[in-house]
């Protein structure tokens, strides 16, 4: 295979702490690579401002002026973080062989991505970096992060546990991510259902490098609910489980206040009908708001709003119109 045209997507919110470290070790590595011509001298490195409030996007122009290999796009406002992803994959894919995907923060490992080409050369369409050591992160975050990757394999969803936004896609592959048109955008669980050939590399996660998370604990929350509800109906189906034993229980109760009756043993049950009544009323308000989540995501799908809107693009505007040879299909 010749030389592949790469491109580094790296969304960016608020990272202006992080970038400078960011740009030199990503720079340094699509250099050698360059050098070593295990990819296209035309290979680049996008980073893409998610309607950043800090210095963001002047930094990434600095690095435009610096060295060629670096290119910037800039959304209007913020829309989030898969956007970011997408809009970056969107737009490189265009003018590149593979595109990978990596976060500005450095806790995923930038020196695999030499191997990640090196297994997207010898075929592979999907490679996905995959953390073996989560030592730095805290114990409750392990916890909540095992707790929801099991969750999501009981429920039928296919995740690669502890796999995040650490990836290669070929340019096929990136087409046939385009297609997929949700607003509700989980990535995690999108790239498995592809079914194109996928390899998997391990790595250490690092400390971040500098700056705060952009996933706190409510964000967190938020995440996993998404990817729950936008790829399963459990919630629902539990609720309706819930229901047929709340259900059971009431009649339980009622043979056993029927029997109460008729030995002549009667006692005024305020505690137990308000308790009964505090703990029907708890269900009916979770489960109404389980149905309202999803409710919500219809009325978002339904309105086929822009997932973003594209203020500048350094990238395109820089590019000159290839020739990618592409794989062959399967069909």
């Amino acid at each position: 295979m010749k030389q592949p045209r790469l491109t580094i997507v790296v969304p960016c919110y608020n990272e202006e702490a992080v970038l400078p470290e960011s740009s030199q070790v990503l720079g340094a590595i699509l250099n050698k690579m360059i050098t070593n011509k295990q990819v296209n001298p035309a290979s680049r490195i996008l980073f893409v401002d998610d309607g950043s409030h800090d210095q963001t996007w002047s930094l990434i122009q600095q690095y435009e002026q610096t060295e060629p290999i670096f290119s910037g796009l800039k959304f209007s406002r913020n829309f989030g973080h898969q956007n970011a992803l997408m809009a970056g994959m969107k737009v490189a894919g265009k003018y590149s062989d593979a595109v990978i995907t990596i976060d500005a923060d450095l806790q995923d490992d930038p020196k695999l991505i030499p191997e990640m080409v090196t297994r997207f050369t010898a075929g592979s369409e999907i490679v996905l970096g995959v953390r073996n050591d989560r030592s730095t992160d805290s114990r409750f975050k392990r916890f909540t992060a095992e707790t929801f990757y099991g969750l999501m394999q009981k429920i039928g969803v296919q995740l690669v546990p502890d796999h995040a936004d650490f990836r290669l896609l070929s340019q096929r592959a990136v087409d046939a991510l385009m297609e997929y048109q949700e607003t509700n955008l989980f990535l995690r669980g999108i790239i498995p259902q592809l079914g194109l050939p996928t390899t998997k590399l391990y790595y250490r996660r690092q400390p971040r490098f500098a700056g705060e998370s952009k996933y706190p604990f409510k964000k967190m929350v938020a995440f996993a609910l998404d990817g729950i509800t936008s790829f399963s109906i459990a919630p629902i189906k539990a609720i309706m489980s819930l229901g047929v034993i709340v259900i059971g229980i009431s009649l339980l109760m009622m043979i056993y206040a029927v029997a109460r009756f008729f030995t002549g043993n009667v006692i005024n049950g305020w505690t137990s009908l308000m308790t009964s009544l505090w703990f029907l009323g708890g269900i009916q308000l979770i489960g109404i708001s389980i149905i309202g989540e999803y409710i919500g995501k219809i009325f978002a799908e339904v309105k086929h709003r822009p997932r973003y809107i594209i203020e500048e693009d350094d990238y395109s505007a820089r590019q000159q119109p290839v020739l990618i040879v592409k794989r062959q299909r399967v069909q």
